[in-house]
């Protein structure tokens, strides 16, 4: 491999940002690809229905393993070696999983498949260390709408995939991407050697006092956790609600309804360039909102009107809109502490907010279960409620310094 240096500001160009967008999408998408194909996974290698389940678990918990231990190293190790390492890893266990026949050891390639994935949790604040302050928000937003497109497209992609070639298709797919992608990233990222000389065990303890010592960190990671936890209720229950008595959708139909999402991602770069402008606050207000009326909407609505889907449909954009926006708002913020351990908060951000994704998950499934679609659509509305309430006391707190009026 080549051993060019990160580019001085003016040698970024749009087209190692958009390597670096594509890049993000085509290895998030790994998370999210065996969510609507458990029943046919573990129809085929044996796993009842309510164990089928721990195949998106243990891709979850993987990738929590991988913010937390693997994300961390690039603030240490040399980024383009550990991304195309993660990468190749992840290729080759893709592929064992696209043959394998024993439940146990799929079980395990979902949980290294997760570990992996985490290569674009390194590439995010890569693009962040490529970027100059003026235009960073700007490119941490185009790389941040496509890896939330990969994370949006992943369901009806697989779904479709299977529809027509099988699940196991979908694996072997990925496995070719993510290969193509680590020699096209060999070519294409200039190495970036970190300053920071921190034993291993050191860097790791670091984390605990990062998250103590830097309030907005914690301030954006819980405003994120609210807006994911909502996130992944909606997209966790909805294609309940439509395959239900209510609307009979065919799973081709709710993987087209899933494509409706993407649209929500166009909004990422434009948070960017608003928070370069110094707006990160009032559109952290209007990101928590259009959540909030995301969840509204559907109430206002019964589900035996006409108008029920086509309200859905604004909903499941506003909601991605809302999530895009605050995703990039949040990173732009703590991607301007310090280049030195970027890598440490971003992957502490990650994992704090995928929590509260695993939450509104869980929530959304047992709310649905007990009460339906509305309780969990409350559930829904309650999360980002709370986000609200919190970023209210910036206000205050800001008034008792005397910095607004």
């Amino acid at each position: 491999m080549h051993s060019a240096s990160i580019p001085t500001e003016k040698s970024v160009s749009p087209s190692l940002i958009f390597i670096l967008a594509a890049a993000c999408g085509i290895i998030a998408a790994n998370l999210y690809y065996a969510q609507p194909l458990i029943g046919s996974i573990g129809s085929t290698i044996g796993l009842s229905s309510g164990a089928a389940a721990l195949i998106v678990t243990l891709t979850q918990v993987g990738y929590g393993i991988g913010l937390l231990f693997i994300v961390p190293l690039g603030d240490i190790l040399e980024n383009r070696k550990l991304i195309l390492s993660s990468l190749l890893l992840t290729a080759v266990v893709l592929t064992i999983a696209a043959v394998i026949k024993s439940a146990i050891l799929f079980l395990t390639a979902s949980l290294v498949i997760g570990v992996g994935s985490v290569a674009a949790q390194i590439l995010v604040p890569y693009a962040a260390h490529l970027s100059p302050e003026a235009v960073r928000g700007r490119n941490v937003g185009n790389v941040m709408s496509g890896l939330l497109l990969g994370i949006m497209l992943a369901r009806p992609i697989s779904s479709l995939v299977a529809e027509y070639m099988g699940w196991r298709a979908i694996y072997f797919i990925s496995a070719a991407l993510i290969f193509a992608l680590a020699l096209v990233l060999a070519k294409a990222l200039p190495s970036r050697k970190p300053l920071t000389a921190t034993a291993y065990p050191a860097l790791l303890h670091s984390m605990l006092h990062l998250l103590k010592a830097t309030p907005a960190l914690r301030r954006r990671a819980i405003y994120h956790a609210c807006v994911f936890g909502t996130f992944s209720l909606f997209w966790t229950t909805v294609p309940l609600v439509l395959t239900s008595p209510l609307f009979h959708f065919t799973q081709k139909e709710v993987a087209l309804f899933a494509l409706v999402g993407v649209m929500g991602a166009i909004v990422a770069p434009a948070a960017g360039r608003m928070a370069d402008r110094g707006w990160v606050r009032p559109a952290t207000g209007w990101a928590l909102t259009i959540v909030i009326f995301s969840g509204l909407l559907p109430l206002l609505v019964p589900s035996s009107s006409a108008l029920a889907i086509p309200i859905l449909v604004v909903s499941a954009i506003l909601l991605d809109m809302g999530v895009s926006a605050n995703m990039v708002l949040g990173q732009r913020v703590i991607f301007s502490l310090g280049a030195e351990f970027r890598s440490r908060l971003n992957g502490l951000y990650m994992a704090i907010f995928f929590l509260g994704g695993a939450i509104g998950s869980a929530a959304g499934g047992w709310a649905y279960a007990t009460g339906g679609w509305e309780a969990a659509l409350l559930i829904g509305i309650a999360l980002p409620a709370i986000a609200m309430a919190y970023y209210a006391t910036e206000f205050s707190r800001l008034r008792k310094e005397n910095l607004i009026d």
